[in-house]
């Protein structure tokens, strides 16, 4: 899958420097293009007024701001809302294309997460990191039809600034990669990503890395590399969504080549080398992994690592023949584990009247074309 040319949230500020002085303009010009870009959300460089017009033209015409074009946009009745982005395969610079048709295969979603209690500050961006997914969990909407292409740095820290650019949401304050696709399977551009959400304005969005979280479907090596290479004090979650690999392999074809007691190892490496605690992401289905038999498993290995535990009670899918669990299966599954001394929260469902659901949007939208 080919990327923009000069597209702007792939830059870095050295980059964006080279790319002035190339043009004769001074340097700190990438300054002020960042400024415009990341602190006041501004798009249309004809309204960068502190930037000659000469420099305004180099700008609309050489670099790439919006590199896709929303083509589904739903507000739920909770005012989570949800973006489905056709990405353009390689667009001229400056410039979005005419599409006769919007193809499912170069489309991701993003969804903006508001908080339900008092704190009205906290927006949550849940974005992709690929279009598709690799791993083809038999529940999930989003590797139904397989992995087409990875995104690129600059595509996944576009999705947060779209999200922070909808009318009454302001400042993105925490996001979590737990959107399409297996953010360690494109772990270059994934950790470039963290670092531009992470850094300070106005080279970055400026969110704390604290505020940041990656769910990842499990792949030791990558977890060890991550720990490694990233410096920044960001949260690691596992979706474990069973406590037996017998269950786990059902679920996850990618579990066939890892055992959940490699992966607890994995993820205890990860918390000696940067001491921030694992979430273990548990989807419950009713009948399937919601018995007590399960939760007192699961207990059993939370038990082994610093560790929480979120239970996700799990969005139906058109097509998939798993369903939701009863209130009373989960409320009967976090007491056992609670009782067992394990941290555990049951986690809101939100935005389910809009398909809000990994991969959800896209499915229904490719099967159902508006």
């Amino acid at each position: 899958m080919k990327h923009p040319q000069n597209h702007v949230f792939d830059m870095t500020p050295a980059d964006l420097e080279a790319w002035c002085g190339a043009r004769s303009m001074k340097r700190f010009r990438a300054r002020q293009i960042l400024e415009w870009i990341y602190q006041h959300h501004e798009p249309d460089p004809s309204r960068w007024t502190n930037l000659a017009e000469r420099d305004r033209r180099y700008v609309a015409d050489e670099l790439t701001i919006h590199s896709g074009r929303v083509v589904s946009h739903q507000l739920a009745s909770d005012d989570t809302q949800k973006l489905l982005v056709q990405w353009n395969d390689s667009p001229a610079p400056g410039s979005l294309p005419i599409l006769s048709h919007d193809d499912p295969s170069l489309q991701t979603e993003c969804v903006m997460i508001p908080s339900l209690g008092h704190d009205t500050k906290r927006k949550t961006a849940c974005i992709s990191s690929q279009i598709g997914c690799p791993v083809g969990c038999r529940f999930c909407a989003s590797g139904l039809a397989g992995l087409d292409g990875n995104l690129s740095t600059g595509r996944i820290v576009e999705q947060v600034w779209r999200l922070g650019r909808l009318e009454g949401v302001g400042r993105i304050s925490h996001v979590v990669f737990m959107g399409m696709g297996e953010p360690l399977s494109n772990f270059s551009a994934v950790v470039g990503a963290i670092r531009r959400l992470a850094a300070p304005a106005p080279e970055g969005l400026g969110i704390s890395a604290r505020r940041i979280t990656l769910s990842t479907v499990g792949l030791p090596k990558a977890i060890e590399r991550l720990a490694d290479e990233l410096d920044l004090p960001i949260t690691l979650a596992l979706s474990l969504h069973a406590p037996t690999d017998e269950i786990r392999r059902e679920l996850i074809p990618w579990a066939e080549y890892t055992t959940i007691d490699e992966l607890l190892t994995a993820c205890d490496r990860w918390f000696a080398r940067t001491g921030r605690e694992i979430t273990l992401e548990y989807t419950l289905m009713g009948g399937l992994n919601d018995e007590p038999a399960h939760a007192t498993k699961l207990a059993e290995l939370a038990g082994t690592l610093r560790a929480n535990v979120n239970l996700i009670r799990y969005n139906e899918v058109e097509g998939l023949p798993y369903r939701r669990p009863a209130d009373r299966s989960v409320n009967r599954f976090q007491t056992i584990l609670r009782d067992r001394g394990v941290n555990c929260h049951i986690r809101a469902s939100r935005g389910r009247d809009i398909a809000a659901a990994c991969g959800q949007l896209r499915h229904e939208h490719g099967n159902n074309p508006a």
